[in-house]
């Protein structure tokens, strides 16, 4: 489906307002063709409603009567001077009406996104180098052959096994292997396709296209932005290496069967077989400086455990986001499903399962379409569940689950960053993605909830997502800082929850407000990231808040910083932040009136539905996920062979 002449210039003319180049050498959008990436990821929305309202927004955008947008006079958007054009856009930024912030944010993002990701017609865009920024790696010469041989379904497909296996990722992949190992017939089912080594070329454009679930991208209120891995290996090709154990009193609070020797025993086993070590955390220019910062102030800062093995800790690492080159990354599809895949299990991709189909109360396999439109069935004598937090409740509801707590309890590490700009070059994009941590306020109110501290490795794309939009020559100035930019990343534990519906088209809505608690311990957070920031020598310090203050060193106070921070908002359209780790939302638990699945990970309706990834959580773990998903799909597919 593609946009009309009107819609595209709407598009072009939003775009264009966003980054308007500074006409000497720095292109517009158009000219680097920004719209036309921000139109294609945003028509990819599996949701039709979506792509709908996209699209009526674009048409009436520049109607003289419909006038979304206050402050232009009689005269179109399209043809107010740039001058005006700002100022139209930010009094949507300022307006008191959420629905209004939210939509100046969505723009924001993606146009914004979309021009500094986008490559232009050369393939090198003139912006990156503007900004200081080397674009993408390209690929691997050298690169070895995959080690996995997927399926495609070319035409209507219809299969038996023991097990299926519905996703690849953390929970999927580490099932399938414990499954295969059994020797059980085991078919897992991706939606994503296989990408390896030889694809990966450290490009933001090509990265998130292909390796990132297209949506939903956003909470349905505006607040968060939603990343989710999809590919084969899903969110362990992308996320970070950050390896952390179940923290214990989340263990504690989670209580049976997270508090056994069994738990235990699936941990040490996930450990072992990713490879965790701190051979690979050779300290980035980023973590350097949190460091600094920590050690002045006094605070927590411990070295980070990562599942990598022959990583550069350099160039490469800081591009690991967007698929390792090297291959170092020991995510499940260099782990767990080659395990699995050595043992007989048969990996389908480029298939969206749709049901579970289910007869006298016990399932029988699943149903989807391949990406050629072709049917697939899969029957099985088992199922387990594995698409991850979003997708996974989906998929229970349309299979005709009915248990009030799927969907519910679902948690998002709601993440913000304050940022710095530094006397020193940083390369931002370097080094390793996460070297060093600080747990100093895990625990804001005695019962382990509250912030850690990390940073990422900071290509554009990353840096705009987290950052305000005040003018086009504002942006592009703070832009041309990144070499000298770093961060601090605050990852918030959520106490409170939201909840994963499903629309009439089948396809899943992510509900979720930032609550009034868990917002105080973003605001110390904050002010924590601005203190480290500081301490680290920063020459000025700002935060993602859309009428957030800069901070310059030798004019006043950080506390003076801090305290207008602490007065701003936190509501959608407020504030820039990111719900990096997606959990819950069919948790396990002891009673079917209060968790979606039981201490064995099996649905309490269909007893051999197991669920085994992040929604399983009965809360947020606090820390980053990945070690705490595969363990638990680890014992859960330990729990399901005993059975059959």
């Amino acid at each position: 489906m593609e946009l009309t002449a009107k819609q595209r210039a709407a598009l072009v003319s939003i775009c264009d307002t966003f980054a308007p180049g500074d006409g000497d050498g720095v292109p517009p959008a158009s000219r680097l063709g920004a719209a036309d990436v921000m139109a294609a990821l945003a028509l990819h929305n599996p949701r039709a409603a979506e792509v709908r309202q996209f699209r009526q927004l674009l048409s009436a955008w520049d109607s003289p009567i419909v006038r979304l947008v206050p402050g232009g006079g009689a005269r179109r958007f399209s043809r107010q001077p740039q001058e005006r054009r700002e100022r139209m856009l930010l009094a949507l930024a300022e307006s008191g009406v959420t629905q209004k912030r939210a939509l100046f944010q969505a723009l924001k993002g993606a146009a914004t996104l979309a021009y500094y990701l986008t490559p232009g017609p050369t393939g090198h865009s003139p912006v990156w180098d503007a900004i200081g920024y080397p674009g993408p790696l390209g690929t691997r010469a050298d690169a070895p052959e995959p080690p996995l041989t997927p399926i495609r379904p070319s035409g209507a497909t219809v299969l038996d096994c023991d097990v299926v296996v519905v996703g690849s990722g953390a929970g999927g992949g580490t099932a399938a292997a414990v499954l295969a190992a059994a020797g059980l017939d085991v078919i897992v089912v991706e939606k994503g396709e296989y990408y390896d080594d030889r694809d990966f070329d450290g490009g933001e454009l090509s990265g998130l296209s292909r390796l990132y679930a297209p949506g939903p991208a956003v909470t349905a209120e505006g607040q968060l932005s939603l990343l989710q891995g999809q590919c084969v290996g899903g969110g362990t090709v992308v996320n970070y290496a950050t390896s952390f154990r179940t923290p214990p009193g989340v263990r504690e609070e989670w209580g049976d069967p997270f508090t056994t020797d069994e738990y235990d025993r699936s941990l040490d086993a996930v450990w072992t077989r990713l490879g965790v070590n701190l051979r690979h955390n050779r300290i980035s220019s980023r973590d350097a400086l949190m460091e600094r910062g920590l050690e002045k102030l006094g605070w927590h800062v411990d070295a980070m455990p990562r599942n990598v093995e022959g990583c550069d800790t350099g160039i490469d690492c800081g591009r690991c986001g967007l698929g390792c080159r090297l291959g170092a990354k020991q995510s499940t599809a260099k782990t767990w499903l080659v395990d699995a895949q050595e043992a007989g299990a048969r990996l389908l991709v480029g298939v969206d399962v749709r049901t579970v189909t289910i007869a006298a109360g016990r399932a029988t396999g699943v149903t989807g379409t391949a990406a050629g439109g072709h049917p697939v069935t899969v029957r099985a004598r088992a199922v387990v569940a594995a698409a991850g937090s979003v997708q996974t409740p989906a998929l229970l509801r349309r299979s005709g689950l009915t248990n009030p707590n799927i969907g519910r309890h679902l948690r998002l590490h709601p993440a913000t960053g304050v940022w710095g700009v530094f006397p020193e070059e940083v390369r931002p994009w370097e080094g390793g993605m996460q070297t060093r941590y600080s747990t100093e306020h895990a625990d804001l109110d005695g019962r382990g909830y509250g912030v850690i501290y990390e940073t990422a490795a900071t290509n554009p794309a990353i840096a705009v997502s987290f950052m305000s939009w005040t003018g086009a020559r504002a942006h592009l100035s703070r832009m041309r800082s990144l070499p000298h930019l770093s961060g601090v990343g605050i990852i918030t534990r959520d106490r409170d929850s939201g909840q994963v519906r499903v629309g009439r088209d089948g396809e899943p809505v992510v509900h979720y407000r930032l609550s009034p608690y868990d917002a105080a311990h973003m605001r110390a957070g904050i002010e924590g990231g601005a203190r480290i920031v500081e301490a680290a020598g920063a020459a000025s310090v700002f935060s993602g808040h859309q009428r957030g203050l800069t901070w310059e060193r030798g004019k006043g106070s950080i506390d003076d910083f801090i305290q207008h921070a602490t007065a701003l908002g936190t509501a959608p359209g407020e504030i820039a932040m990111a719900a990096l780790h997606i959990m819950g939302a069919a948790r396990m638990g002891a009673s079917r009136a209060t968790s979606a699945a039981n201490p064995d990970g099996a649905t309490w309706e269909v007893p051999n539905l197991v669920v085994a990834d992040a929604s399983t959580f009965p809360t947020s773990s606090g820390v980053n996920p990945m070690i705490s998903i595969q363990a638990i799909a680890h014992m859960n597919a330990a729990r399901l062979v005993t059975r059959l």
